[in-house]
Protein backbone atom coordinates (compact mmCIF):
# COMPACT_ATOMS: atom_id res chain seq x y z
CA UNK A 1 0.00 0.00 0.00
CA UNK A 2 1.44 3.39 -1.00
CA UNK A 3 1.90 5.93 1.75
CA UNK A 4 0.59 9.48 1.42
CA UNK A 5 2.67 12.59 2.06
CA UNK A 6 1.04 12.96 5.46
CA UNK A 7 1.86 9.42 6.55
CA UNK A 8 5.46 9.79 5.35
CA UNK A 9 5.91 12.95 7.42
CA UNK A 10 4.27 11.11 10.31
CA UNK A 11 6.76 8.28 9.88
CA UNK A 12 9.68 10.72 9.91
CA UNK A 13 8.34 12.52 13.00
CA UNK A 14 7.82 9.20 14.79
CA UNK A 15 11.42 8.15 14.06
CA UNK A 16 12.78 11.55 15.18
CA UNK A 17 10.81 11.25 18.44
CA UNK A 18 12.13 7.72 19.01
CA UNK A 19 15.67 9.07 18.56
CA UNK A 20 14.97 11.85 21.05
CA UNK A 21 15.98 14.56 18.59
CA UNK A 22 15.26 17.92 20.26
CA UNK A 23 13.67 20.98 18.65
CA UNK A 24 12.11 19.03 15.75
CA UNK A 25 9.03 20.66 14.25
CA UNK A 26 6.72 19.81 11.39
CA UNK A 27 6.71 22.53 8.73
CA UNK A 28 6.62 23.00 4.97
CA UNK A 29 9.35 23.57 2.42
CA UNK A 30 8.35 24.86 -1.03
CA UNK A 31 4.80 23.77 -0.20
CA UNK A 32 5.78 20.20 0.74
CA UNK A 33 5.60 18.67 4.24
CA UNK A 34 8.97 18.89 5.97
CA UNK A 35 10.68 18.68 9.33
CA UNK A 36 12.97 21.33 10.72
CA UNK A 37 15.36 21.82 13.59
CA UNK A 38 15.42 25.37 14.98
CA UNK A 39 13.84 26.63 11.75
CA UNK A 40 16.25 24.81 9.41
CA UNK A 41 14.80 22.20 7.10
CA UNK A 42 16.55 18.83 7.26
CA UNK A 43 14.07 16.50 5.55
CA UNK A 44 11.02 16.94 3.34
CA UNK A 45 8.58 14.83 1.39
CA UNK A 46 9.09 15.34 -2.34
CA UNK A 47 6.49 12.97 -3.76
CA UNK A 48 4.33 10.01 -2.76
CA UNK A 49 7.34 7.71 -2.41
CA UNK A 50 10.35 10.01 -2.07
CA UNK A 51 11.94 12.52 0.22
CA UNK A 52 14.82 14.99 0.23
CA UNK A 53 17.32 14.60 3.04
CA UNK A 54 20.06 17.11 3.85
CA UNK A 55 23.57 15.67 4.21
CA UNK A 56 27.21 16.58 3.57
CA UNK A 57 28.28 16.14 -0.06
CA UNK A 58 30.85 13.44 0.86
CA UNK A 59 28.21 11.38 2.65
CA UNK A 60 25.77 11.88 -0.23
CA UNK A 61 28.19 10.40 -2.76
CA UNK A 62 28.98 7.46 -0.48
CA UNK A 63 25.31 6.65 0.17
CA UNK A 64 24.42 6.79 -3.53
CA UNK A 65 27.31 4.44 -4.29
CA UNK A 66 26.47 2.02 -1.46
CA UNK A 67 22.70 1.83 -1.98
CA UNK A 68 21.59 3.17 -5.39
CA UNK A 69 18.23 1.41 -4.94
CA UNK A 70 17.51 3.78 -2.01
CA UNK A 71 19.51 6.95 -2.67
CA UNK A 72 19.86 8.98 -5.86
CA UNK A 73 19.87 12.51 -7.26
CA UNK A 74 18.60 14.39 -10.26
CA UNK A 75 20.59 17.05 -12.10
CA UNK A 76 18.81 19.64 -9.93
CA UNK A 77 20.49 18.21 -6.80
CA UNK A 78 24.03 17.80 -8.16
CA UNK A 79 26.54 19.76 -6.07
CA UNK A 80 23.90 20.47 -3.43
CA UNK A 81 23.90 18.86 0.05
CA UNK A 82 20.57 17.14 -0.52
CA UNK A 83 19.88 13.51 -1.28
CA UNK A 84 16.77 11.88 -2.73
CA UNK A 85 15.48 8.84 -0.84
CA UNK A 86 13.02 6.19 -2.04
CA UNK A 87 10.67 5.91 0.94
CA UNK A 88 9.09 2.67 -0.20
CA UNK A 89 12.49 0.94 -0.14
CA UNK A 90 14.20 2.35 2.96
CA UNK A 91 13.49 0.62 6.27
CA UNK A 92 12.89 2.41 9.55
CA UNK A 93 16.33 1.53 10.94
CA UNK A 94 18.19 3.00 7.95
CA UNK A 95 15.85 5.99 7.76
CA UNK A 96 16.44 6.67 11.46
CA UNK A 97 20.19 6.77 10.88
CA UNK A 98 19.80 9.15 7.96
CA UNK A 99 17.36 11.43 9.82
CA UNK A 100 19.74 11.63 12.78
CA UNK A 101 22.63 12.48 10.45
CA UNK A 102 20.53 15.12 8.66
CA UNK A 103 19.43 16.59 11.98
CA UNK A 104 23.06 16.82 13.18
CA UNK A 105 24.06 18.39 9.85
CA UNK A 106 21.46 21.17 10.13
CA UNK A 107 21.15 21.65 13.92
CA UNK A 108 22.99 24.50 15.60
CA UNK A 109 26.36 23.27 16.93
CA UNK A 110 25.43 23.82 20.57
CA UNK A 111 22.21 21.83 20.25
CA UNK A 112 23.98 19.02 18.37
CA UNK A 113 26.70 18.93 21.04
CA UNK A 114 24.09 18.76 23.85
CA UNK A 115 22.31 15.92 22.04
CA UNK A 116 25.57 14.01 21.61
CA UNK A 117 26.48 14.50 25.29
CA UNK A 118 23.06 13.20 26.40
CA UNK A 119 23.42 10.13 24.15
CA UNK A 120 26.75 9.04 25.68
Amino acid sequence: MARTKESEIGRMLRLCAALGLPEVAEATSYGAPSIKVKGKNFASVRGPQEMVLHCPLEQKELLMEMAPDIYWQTDHFKGWPGLLVRLGVIGDEELSLRLEDAWRFRAPKRLADEYAANRS
